[in-house]
């Protein structure tokens, strides 16, 4: 192939001798090979941009043959190959030996053999009508090959739907000179620099023109990652259904929030160093009401008002002190029932009120592929006067159906701060069974009073991880594949937008469980 500086010469001294090209297809090089039209632009546009040349396209349309086309127009046609194969004489060839000599050719070519009543059938075999033939439909493709054309347009369109020949569109070039026009190609500078500036040399340089409609250079924009586009998609179904997102932009909380005022006694597992991450500094804090404290203390030794007899334990001012990352979003929830209960007193009334949160909380636990000592959870909660349990899975019917989950369960369950307590699983359609997805129930008496709700009022809840939905969605098996140093930043950029729209469990049919 000829470089680009050599068909730009090429072009120059064609024009210099004849002032024109009538047809760059007339073209070739020095060996007389043809040139690639689509190279030959190349130069023609660095030579006009520099105004030496103008041209403009001549497209026209060429016949070419395919690639059986060309077997045949070497070979002959199938029903000329078929016809060679019946011997002369009334005995003539059985049909299956044919087409063990043929093979796909035999099919083909008796019928058009036939048709033209070259050959005839007798019993079960073949034998010719005639002595010879003309095999017109090699002559045809010969012309074809050739000239890139027939005469007769029905013929084309017939050899079209045998597949064997294309229509091709061809562009070539009608060249002139331009008002630059010279035998010597100047090099053009593409932008000032420093020595130019120095020596002066700018004032009379030959500088390149821009492009102003050449595409630029596809700027790297920011990606949201795989959770953060589940996460919003879960948002807007909380906004559409009325909810108020919490403030959950701090992850280091109290034991108080985290886990006294959610009525989880101090000697709870949870509670131990070996489940949850304690600060060391600041290692304590007191800044926590001094008398909802008192009140969730008297609750905890001994029920409070709530009519429950609490644990029955000395609480200790201290382990409600020590700091923490927040273990679940409810210290949030917690926080936001107080301010609820505080808002009341100050109106004169109740209005109920309905949260939610997607955030990150952290766990002492052990990493493995469906496990991480830090993770998000997304919970939802609601006050009202007289909620029931029934109302809970009323709403947990519709909330899940907006994620696609149409299959729902609960399963009775424990939680210290919620009672009745439930698990919730739906049906996974491409695992072909039930797995949980989250967690709910009716925050107890003794965690809804010492905050200073109104007797009345219950508050329903629920909550399920953000990272499981996620997995699901983009079929990602590792957890440490999502979030992590482990994460591959061009999944993050490849993924496609999350839309959960009736999909959720789905996206796994047809695919292995490993």
């Amino acid at each position: 192939m000829a470089s680009l500086e050599i068909l730009q010469t090429l072009v120059l001294e064609t024009l210099n001798k004849q002032n024109v090209i009538e047809n760059t297809k007339d073209l070739t090089t020095s060996d007389n090979q043809p040139i690639d039209q689509l190279v030959l632009l190349g130069a023609l546009n660095s030579l006009k941009s520099k105004d030496m040349i103008d041209y403009s396209s001549i497209d026209r349309e060429l016949w070419t043959l395919t690639e059986e086309g060309q077997q045949l127009a070497d070979h002959g046609s199938h029903e000329a190959r078929v016809f060679d194969a019946v011997p002369a004489g009334d005995e003539g060839i059985a049909i299956s030996d044919i087409q063990a000599k043929l093979g796909d050719s035999a099919k083909v070519g008796q019928g058009k053999a036939f048709k033209n009543k070259w050959i005839s059938k007798k019993g079960g075999n073949l034998i010719r009508l005639v002595d010879s033939i003309v095999d017109q439909t090699q002559l045809d493709l010969k012309q074809i090959q050739s000239a890139g054309t027939l005469q007769d347009a029905k013929l084309l369109t017939e050899l079209k739907k045998r597949k064997l020949v294309d229509k091709q569109k061809i562009t070539s070039f009608h060249v002139t000179k331009g008002p630059e026009f010279s035998l010597e190609i100047k090099k053009e500078a593409t932008d000032i620099t420093y020595e130019m500036l120095q020596s002066g040399e700018w004032k009379t340089a030959s500088f390149k023109k821009y492009n102003f409609d050449a595409a630029g250079v596809h700027p790297n924009g920011g990606h949201l990652h795989p959770l953060m586009k589940v996460r919003q998609e879960f948002r807007e179904i909380f906004f559409e259904m009325g909810f108020e997102e919490m403030p959950t932009n701090c992850f280091a909380e109290s034991s108080f929030w985290n886990f006294d005022a959610l009525f989880q006694p101090q000697q709870h597992p949870a509670r131990d160093a070996h489940d949850t991450f304690f600060l060391k500094d600041p290692a304590t804090t007191d800044r926590f009401p001094r008398e909802l404290m008192e009140k969730i203390k008297n609750t905890h030794e001994t029920g409070g008002d709530t009519g429950s007899i609490g644990y029955n334990y000395k609480w200790k001012e201290d382990d409600a002190g020590k700091m923490l990352l927040r273990t679940h979003t409810t210290a949030v929830s917690s926080y936001m029932l107080y301010k609820l209960a505080e808002q009341t007193k100050a109106q004169g009334f109740f209005k109920p009120a309905k949260y939610f949160s997607i955030d990150r909380v952290f766990r002492n636990e052990s990493v493995d592929a469906t496990h991480l000592a830090e993770f998000h959870q997304i919970e939802g909660v609601i006050a009202d006067k007289n909620l029931t349990l029934g109302n809970l899975i009323g709403f947990m019917d519709v909330f899940f159906k907006k994620m696609g989950m149409d299959k729902i369960r609960f399963k009775p369950t424990y939680n210290p701060y919620t009672e009745p307590s439930m698990e919730i699983f739906s049906y996974h359609e491409g695992l072909k069974k039930w797995v949980e997805i989250g967690n709910s129930g009716l925050f107890r008496p003794e965690m809804l009073e010492p905050l200073g709700l109104p007797s009345d009022v219950r508050v329903v809840a629920w909550g399920l991880g953000l990272e499981r939905p996620t997995m699901v969605k983009y079929g990602i098996n590792n957890i440490r594949d999502l979030l992590g140093h482990k994460v591959n930043i061009s999944m993050i950029k490849e993924y496609p937008v999350c839309r959960l729209d009736k999909k959720m469990g789905k996206e796994l049919i047809g695919l292995s469980q490993d």
